[in-house]
């Protein structure tokens, strides 16, 4: 059994914060800011997803995570990109990494992209949602006004999540199986549509 180390310290209220959280089944997980030396520990962690998980997070099939893809999703822009991670409580490179959360904000738009993936081994822990509220924290502290992202129809996982945090779902036009689910973040903006 490895050791597990104390999570670093950050403010206790910003989004880039390390926080411990402890699952149902009792691991303890750190949810964290992702980082470059991440990069081998999610493609180690691509390797173990099912087929249906890897259709569900990229809407179609994908065999392998390519070296620009996990590059790119390591190593963010300021204020444009942000990623958190649920990984075991050891430094980044070391922990095996099985939840990721990232949001990409829409160029030159107040609104930005999320994607999530909770891996089946720690999933129904409420995981989805503990990433989900920390990319709405980095949203509002970042000028988004609006988050939405696209949901296959079957991710009845994720579309109970979106539902559940007042999301709000459409159909696509290009797609009658995927589902645009979006937030608005700014209350003023929504009460007036």
């Amino acid at each position: 059994m490895k050791a597990t180390r104390s999570p670093p310290r950050r403010p206790p209220h910003a989004p880039e914060r390390t926080e411990v959280v402890r699952l149902a089944d009792g691991r303890e997980l750190w949810l964290r800011p992702v980082h470059p030396a991440d990069a081998a520990p999610i493609a180690g962690a691509f390797e173990l997803l099912g087929d249906d998980e890897v259709r569900k997070r990229y809407l179609h099939p994908v065999k392998e995570l390519s070296l620009s893809y996990l590059t790119q999703l390591v190593n963010l822009v300021p204020g444009e990109s942000f990623a958190v991670v649920a990984a075991e409580p050891l430094p980044p490179g070391e922990a095996l990494v099985g939840a990721l959360a990232r949001l990409n904000r829409d160029p030159g738009q107040d609104s930005a992209e999320f994607a999530i993936l909770v891996s089946r081994f720690i999933a129904g822990q409420g995981l989805g949602k503990a990433l989900m509220l920390r990319l709405v924290e980095w949203a509002k502290a970042h000028g988004i006004r609006r988050i939405w992202g696209e949901v296959l129809d079957d991710n009845t996982a994720m579309i109970e999540l979106a539902l559940a945090l007042g999301f709000r779902r459409e159909t696509s036009l290009e797609s009658p199986n995927l589902l645009h689910v979006s937030l608005d973040l700014d209350p003023t903006r929504a009460r007036t549509r």
